[in-house]
């Protein structure tokens, strides 16, 4: 187990983050409900139970207010909705984001047109502004698709302890190789299942369960260091297929609160998957590239670790995703 050994300095660093405050992005939604009316909906992540970030939205020139905000402060986030007038419409106008350049918090932008075509843009505090499209072009979608499939994964504590428990257990290239991608075949064919309307499942139940394979598999990793190897270890493509469908409902029940452009659904669909797989080969990468450099500088110093330390990266594993469970169930 000394793979596992090495691994404890990452998991030192990926499990704190599952406690962590998550950095929550900012969301404007904007809803063609006319040739010069829309639909607003901003929502803001909220400092305390009164304060909120202070970011604001601005339109091009002329559109106005048709009713005034309605504000409210739900979940953590300060949310407002209001209706605006826009002579001639959005489109090839400028949306800015006061405040925005002074955070380190993304924007996400979603503006849904008449005809059901949909552009979804990301603003950073680098990029603050973006121009409004008659129709999204497939590049945009395209990108903007893929650094949110990217930045899901690599932000999906629970996935990664997924995927760092089948590496800490899985021994072999060509194993670890199969179980990856039955990993990815599954989570993909769930992905498309359920972005698409083909497949219903609750988010809640999924996501207690997604935290439930990731128990199983440390308990796994716990057997097999006590010499009874588990189905993980001796079937680890099937365990991984079989949790890999439901960890692609997770993915899209967070790509659903984006939604899809309806006039690029197979771009945006196929390069949000490309961005978690590019994420998650990533962070496969990371973790070699952490046994690399580790290994040699353990064998020049000579460093030694009591025979139980082996167990400190599943119970870590474990305990964090059995939180989960509980805190999960406690929500529904």
């Amino acid at each position: 187990m000394r793979k596992t050994s090495l691994l404890l300095g990452l998991l030192a660093l990926v499990v704190p983050g599952a406690f962590a405050h998550e950095a929550r992005p900012a969301y404007l939604e904007l809803r063609q409900t006319g040739a010069e009316t829309y639909d607003v909906l901003w929502k803001v992540p909220a400092l305390g139970e009164t304060l909120r970030l202070g970011l604001y939205v601005v339109l091009p020139a002329g559109c106005a207010n048709v009713s005034e905000p309605r504000a409210t402060m739900v979940d953590d986030a300060y949310t407002e909705r209001w209706a605006v007038t826009c002579p001639g419409g959005l489109t090839g106008g400028m949306i800015h984001i006061e405040g925005l350049r002074a955070t380190t918090t993304d924007v996400l932008v979603r503006l849904g047109h008449l005809d059901g075509s949909k552009q979804v843009t990301r603003l950073t505090p680098s990029a603050p502004s973006f121009m409004v499209e008659a129709a999204p072009r497939a590049i945009q979608v395209a990108r903007t698709y893929l650094e949110l499939g990217v930045e899901h994964i690599l932000g999906g504590i629970d996935h990664l302890l997924f995927v760092l428990a089948l590496l800490i257990l899985v021994k072999g290239a060509r194993r670890l190789i199969a179980t990856i991608t039955a990993f990815t075949v599954a989570h993909s064919l769930t992905l498309a299942g359920a972005s698409l309307g083909l497949l219903h499942v609750p988010g809640p139940p999924v996501e207690a369960a997604i935290a439930l394979s990731i128990v199983f598999v440390a308990a796994e990793i716990v057997h097999s260091g006590q010499g009874s190897p588990g189905l993980t270890e001796k079937y680890p493509w099937v365990v991984a297929f079989t949790f890999g469908l439901l960890h692609g409902f997770g993915f899209a029940g967070a790509l659903n609160q984006v939604g899809l452009p309806q006039s690029a659904i197979p771009v945006a669909l196929l390069f949000f998957n490309v961005g978690v797989e590019l994420g998650q080969l990533f962070f496969i990468a990371f973790v070699f590239a952490v046994i690399a450099l580790t290994r040699p500088v353990a064998r020049r110093t000579g460093i030694s670790h009591p025979a139980w330390t082996w167990r400190v990266a599943p119970y870590a594993i474990g305990s964090v995703a059995a939180f989960w469970v509980i805190q999960r169930i406690a929500a529904f």
